[in-house]
């Protein structure tokens, strides 16, 4: 079982994580703006039950099969593989979140993943900021580190015409879905369909992440790591399992992140329904991962699971 990780596509070198500007970034500002004050204005003036029934439709597919499992998953982790359309139907709901085109999220992703694991880092990667700082430096500007790491993607994504397709028209990925919207529902369709979809998902994964390198509940730590995961419980649900951080510091390259009684995981679930149908295999959970001597359980919350390596390896 070949896994990629993150860190085989960042060569630190000289770099150095903790200098560095955070500049505003106006293609990412004003695109977040855009949406976020559309369905600000048009939200309540054009609410309707079917668009806001497109509206929680729209946002669980691509947050959970898209942005959960086909970017993060199976795309920035290798955490299982599957066939390559179903890779690109995943990896395409993940662009309509409204983020970034898949390229720019493994670099952007890859990067928090490195600077996060040094003994030290800059504060924006640990989200050190008070909330309302934060929010403006996460979704309204980017960090320029004065000594960046090399980023090296791997051939098979370099080579690839669709996600450079992707890349570079991940933002007018909406256009289409707009029209189609507009035709069946009119602005209100659009608004909650798009503008109120985009604005949510992507102020909802900063918001996720600003608590879950903040504070919140910890089975493990990464000693000599600068920033920990926590879990954000109250988001279980709603995040796909993306909010149980702790588990994924401990364990990044597990498909599964929900590992403990009462962690609801969807994006596992539909993992374990592809594997069902044929459409996922090699699947990695955590007795798959390489030993990490870093890693130290400080609570009780993996006793009783299934996953014996895993305790076997924190002893």
């Amino acid at each position: 079982m070949q896994l990629v990780a993150g860190s085989e596509r960042i060569d630190g070198g000289h770099a150095d994580p903790v200098k560095g500007r955070v500049l505003w970034a106006p293609a990412k500002s004003l695109w977040l703006g855009f949406m976020t004050l559309s369905a600000a204005i048009g939200g309540p003036l054009l609410f309707s039950w079917s668009a806001f029934v497109l509206f929680l439709a729209t946002t669980a597919i691509t947050l959970c099969a898209g942005h959960s499992v086909g970017m993060h998953r199976r795309l920035i982790h290798g955490s299982f593989k599957c066939p390559i359309w179903l890779e690109y139907g995943l990896v395409y709901l993940g662009v309509l979140v409204g983020m970034a085109g898949p390229l720019g999220m493994i670099r952007v992703h890859d990067l928090r993943d490195w600077a996060q694991r040094q003994p030290d880092c800059h504060g924006y990667f640990g989200h050190r900021s008070s909330f309302l700082v934060d929010a403006w430096r996460q979704l309204h500007c980017e960090l320029v580190l004065d000594r960046p790491p090399v980023f090296r993607l791997e051939p098979r994504l370099t080579r690839d015409k669709v996600y450079a397709w992707m890349e570079r028209t991940w933002m007018w990925q909406q256009l289409p879905w707009a029209l189609m919207f507009f035709v069946l529902g009119g602005w209100s369709w659009v608004v909650w369909g798009v503008c109120a979809r985009v604005a949510v998902s992507v102020t909802g994964h900063w918001l996720v992440g600003h608590y879950a390198h903040r504070e919140g509940p910890q089975t493990y730590i990464v000693q000599g790591a600068s920033v920990q995961g926590h879990d954000v419980v109250i988001a279980g649900l709603i995040s796909m399992g993306e909010s149980w951080h702790n588990n994924h510091h401990a364990f990044p390259g597990s498909a599964r992140l929900g590992l403990h009684a009462g962690q609801v995981d969807l994006g596992w679930l539909l993992i374990k329904g592809f594997q069902h149908l044929g459409l996922a295999w090699d699947i990695v959970t955590p007795e798959h991962l390489p030993f990490r001597p870093a890693l130290k359980q400080v609570s009780a919350e993996g006793r009783g699971c299934t996953l014996g390596r895993r305790l076997a390896m924190l002893k």
